[in-house]
């Protein structure tokens, strides 16, 4: 059966603090968990900022906040304090719900539910349907949600997502009960509530698309430079960086090296309006590239990982490594077949390929042990594999 409409009608937006303070006290007086959500205007903005709030609790309904208008809703992060909140991907939207001030005292996410149980699909919609067996319309999800004011049926769209959560909540906990599995997903919670904001990437620039057809010193300096005055035009702009200055301009401007204005509007992903009045400004960043020492030019390579080399080589490098890793990597995976959780939720495959190139010496199930913790395994995970890793890291060539 489709979810085509909030059980208690679409609420108005939130925009002022008379409204916050309202909305604050109301769900500071219901009861039980409360469903949050959060929309982003990914593609569309710079940045991962939330342009709106969604929040449903019992005893209060569901009210959705503009953090747009009203910046700062730590007033209703406090009303909610102690409160257990539940979010789907909790990893996607905590960050950019800590930035307008709401921080939760504990989280249960049913996504992460969704794989210890292992569901086949793990998206909210695929989770609403297997578990209450209604629909969830996810028409909506990639709209630019900064448009203001946000259409009926958008605000509509994200109510429906907060509506049922709750619900879906209670049936996984006691599936999660059922399975035995309530302290790993505990756990599991915990860690993606606590956890710290990702390190900033040696090298960003290096990610942009179709980055492997470029192959000089010199190329990868335009790329570099085109990168650094895209991000800069998007941020000063509020704008995606992709909506400024495509991916694929920047390598097409890499490979041809143009020297001039009229050089660089030839190429064809400039000619269009939006690429062409800015071309000057693009073709200063192709020319101070052009214009750097050989020892300014970027390394053909990025910086080395802190990491083992790609596994595929360690046959080659290290026999003993390339055994450790296939032993370590069959046992996971029956592991994670016995307990039916995907193998990458039994513990993470870059803590196995770290294990295994550089194992703890001797490796004895102890060590074995406070080498997982320390690389940020949950304690579930560590006593589960334990033995089957020492076990592996134990293994030679044959």
């Amino acid at each position: 059966m489709p979810l085509v409409e909030p059980r208690d009608g679409v609420p108005p937006v939130v925009t002022c603090e008379a409204g916050l303070a309202a909305t604050a006290a109301a769900f500071a007086a219901g009861h039980g968990p409360v469903a949050v959500d959060a929309e982003r205007a990914s593609g569309y903005r710079y940045g991962q900022r939330a342009y709106l709030v969604q929040i449903r609790r019992d005893g209060a309904g569901t009210a959705l906040l503009d953090p747009v208008a009203v910046p700062d809703l730590s007033a209703l992060s406090a009303a909610l304090s102690a409160t257990e909140w539940v979010l789907h991907a909790a990893s996607q939207d905590l960050p950019c719900l800590a930035d307008v001030g709401m921080v939760p005292d504990q989280v249960f996410d049913t996504e992460l539910a969704a794989r210890l149980l292992g569901y086949e699909r793990v998206g909210l919609a695929a989770v609403v349907a297997q578990v209450l067996g209604l629909g969830l319309a996810k028409e909506h999800s990639a709209v630019d949600w900064s448009t203001r004011p946000l259409p009926d049926d958008w605000l509509r769209y994200a109510a429906l997502d907060v509506e049922v959560l709750v619900e879906v909540r209670h049936t996984m906990a006691a599936e999660l009960d059922a399975a035995g599995k309530t302290q790993w997903a505990a756990q599991e919670f915990e860690a993606v509530r606590t956890a710290p904001p990702p390190p900033p990437r040696p090298d960003p620039w290096r990610r942009v698309s179709g980055l492997h057809a470029v192959k000089g010193r010199r190329n990868l300096a335009v790329v570099r430079e085109l990168w650094t005055v895209r991000d800069a035009q998007g941020q000063a702009r509020d704008l995606a960086p992709g909506r400024v200055l495509p991916d694929r301009a920047i390598i097409a401007a890499a490979l041809a090296l143009p020297r001039t204005v009229d050089e660089l509007r030839t190429l064809p992903v400039f000619s269009g309006r939006r690429t062409s009045r800015r071309a000057e400004l693009w073709q200063v960043a192709v020319d101070r590239a052009l214009g750097l020492r050989d020892d300014e030019l970027p390394p053909v390579h990025g910086p080395k990982s802190d990491g083992p080399p790609p596994v595929r080589g360690w046959r080659d490098r290290d026999p003993d490594a390339a055994a450790r890793i296939t032993a370590a990597r069959a046992g996971v995976a029956a592991l994670a077949t016995m307990h039916n959780v995907p193998a990458e939720n039994v513990v993470a495959p870059d803590l196995i390929r770290r294990l295994c190139w550089s194992p703890p010496s001797p490796a004895t199930p102890d060590a074995v042990a406070e080498a997982l913790a320390a690389g940020g395994a949950r304690p579930w995970q560590v006593e589960l594999t334990t033995p089957v890793l020492a076990d592996a890291l134990g293994r030679r060539r044959t």
